[in-house]
């Protein structure tokens, strides 16, 4: 009998331990009084008010009170009793209780989460990105998940020394937390301030995002700029068309070549100069692309192209950044023969080239080589 009540009491410990975080409504009718259960329940009720925007009532405090007095060890009714003292206006009480909440579960998430928050509201920025750092260590996908928050931080120009500081010590969360904010063009100032030499290359997570949003906003000449500078990049003077010899992979796009490799196709740099363009013909797709910044005027694109006489089902058009349809098209048959005349128009600030496959009814594979690519300006301002 003993061994029974014994064996069952474990069984019932190991489940309030594996589920009452969880899911506490489960274990609830397993053990009903067990601290962790009302400390679960409560924190949920909380949680739901706050959704709802209603106040807490009375009882899921009394709840909580008397689980305190069975776990005094427990972090949760510190951190109620610190959200209260906020909610009260007393920010020394509600440090100390979330000091308190820590104390006593130094891996508690909600207990550096809220002390870190109140740091930052309260004007330590360095404690608070320190609790930043502790979260991103412990929590799972922790960098992952304080990213944001750090982010919104790393925005203010005066919090930039301890950001630095953190980064320092959080490569993993600097790498992320740039990338997380390269979505907003607004920041590029703070990351190109934020990022150290180890994050400041060509080959950096967040400059295509940064470069994309800028673009997508139409700060075209900002957008080439940070690229240039980031990627290391010295313009040629009269150059119009970057890497036209196909020897530069470095430099990320969208002002370096954009090289398809998909069900549509293949298009790949070789060496020589030349590029090497596999069409399958089953699904209409871009192949190769890039970014131009070309000032209004006529203009004059030539090649040298190898491969099978018909190759009408692969064309070359130049459309304005964040339009829908191209100013010119033409065939890579016909360019093959003769050089290509096209416009830009006043108000477009840049342009897509693109080298893209036409599906018809029946797919063919179409394989060709270009070489000596050439943009020039025509006309009398050339």
């Amino acid at each position: 009998m003993i061994a029974l009540l014994l064996a069952a009491q474990v069984i019932r410990t190991a489940a309030v331990g594996a589920f009452a975080p969880i899911n506490p409504q489960a274990v609830r009718g397993i053990w009903p009084g067990h601290p962790d259960v009302a400390l679960s329940l409560g924190m949920i009720e909380i949680a739901a008010a706050a959704h709802r925007g209603q106040a807490v009532e009375r009882p899921v405090f009394e709840m909580i009170d008397v689980a305190a007095t069975k776990a005094p060890l427990a972090p949760e009714p510190f951190l109620v009793r610190g959200v209260q003292a906020q909610l009260a206006g007393d920010g020394k009480l509600a440090e100390r209780a979330f000091q308190a909440a820590e104390w006593r579960d130094p891996r508690s998430l909600p207990a550096r989460y809220f002390l870190a928050d109140h740091y930052l509201r309260s004007g330590n920025v360095r404690g608070g990105l320190l609790e930043f750092a502790a979260l991103a260590r412990l929590a799972p996908s922790g960098v992952l998940s304080v990213t944001p928050f750090v982010a919104s931080y790393a925005r203010d120009s005066s919090r930039w020394p301890q950001i630095r500081t953190l980064f320092r010590a959080e490569p993993e969360l600097q790498e992320m937390t740039l990338e997380a904010m390269a979505a907003d063009p607004a920041n590029s100032a703070a990351i190109l301030a934020l990022a150290d030499r180890a994050h400041r290359s060509a080959a950096s997570p967040w400059l295509p995002r940064l470069l994309a949003a800028l673009v997508g906003h139409g700060e075209y000449g900002k957008a080439r700029t940070i690229w240039a500078d980031v990627s290391g990049v010295r313009p040629k003077a009269g150059e119009l068309l970057f890497d036209s010899g196909f020897s530069e992979d470095a430099p990320p796009p969208p002002f370096n070549w954009a090289l398809t490799s998909s069900t549509v196709g293949l298009a790949e740099r070789q060496s020589g100069g030349r590029l090497h363009v596999i069409y399958y013909g089953q699904e209409d797709g871009v192949l190769a692309s890039q970014l131009l910044m070309l000032a209004p005027g006529r203009y004059r694109l030539a090649m040298h192209v190898t491969g099978p006489p018909q190759r009408g089902s692969l064309r070359w058009s130049v459309t304005c950044a964040n339009a829908p349809t191209p100013l010119a098209t033409v065939g890579l048959d016909a360019l093959a023969v003769r050089p290509w005349i096209f416009a830009v128009p006043a108000g477009c600030g840049a342009q897509r080239l693109d080298l893209a496959g036409s599906s018809s009814d029946i797919a063919e594979q179409v394989e060709v080589t270009i070489t000596g690519l050439a943009l020039t300006k025509v006309g009398a301002d050339a």
